[in-house]
Order: C-alpha cells, then structure tokens, then sequence
C-alpha cells in the first residue's frame, strides 16, 4: 500500500521538477558514460532509464546548472541513489562532466 501522505520532492531552481524525475545520481552517472568513460554502467541498473534519459535528451539546456546544483547537494541525500554511487564520488563525477562541457 502507497503511503498517501507522501509527497515528491521536487527540487526548487529552475527545471527541478524535471530533475526529479530523472533523479541527480542518474543524471550524473548517465552523462559520464555519455561524456568521460562509456564503460561507466551504473545508471543501467535503473528500469526506468529509458524514460529517465527521454528527459534528458529533452532538458539539454539544464544540464550544466543542475550539475552546479548537484555539486552543492547534501552528501546524505545524495547517498540515498540506488546506483551504488558514493555522494563525494557523484560530486567528482559531476565536476569532470561540467569540465568536459566548458572545452
């Protein structure tokens, strides 16, 4: 049984609402497979990726920003993924992708 009371977090900066849905770990870990290292496969272990990263391919012009947002997000909230991802780990990962995007 679903909890009724239980509400979606959604994240307040511009585009949060679609960052919810995709989630900040499965963000980051998909576009560092995308960007730095394709052998990074974390982000496949989703069920939902196929309409995770339809909203990503849709939110382009959010990525850099959410990844600035991602990099000041709580470490315990950020440790919650399912992906297996460390926050401080998300962190760096994040950081190289924002590097990749400036070049």
């Amino acid at each position: 049984m679903t909890n009724v009371n239980s509400e979606r977090h959604v994240f307040s900066f511009e585009g949060g609402d679609q960052l919810t849905t995709i989630g900040a770990t499965f963000l980051v870990s998909y576009l560092y497979h995308q960007h730095i290292d394709s052998a990074h496969n974390n982000w496949a272990k989703i069920k939902t990726q196929n309409s995770r990263i339809s909203t990503i391919s849709r939110t382009e012009n959010y990525h850099r920003k959410w990844l600035n947002h991602i990099g000041n997000m709580s470490e315990a909230n950020l440790n919650r993924n399912t992906l297996g991802l460390d926050a401080p780990v998300v962190k760096e990962m994040a950081q190289a992708i924002l590097q990749y995007l400036s070049k």
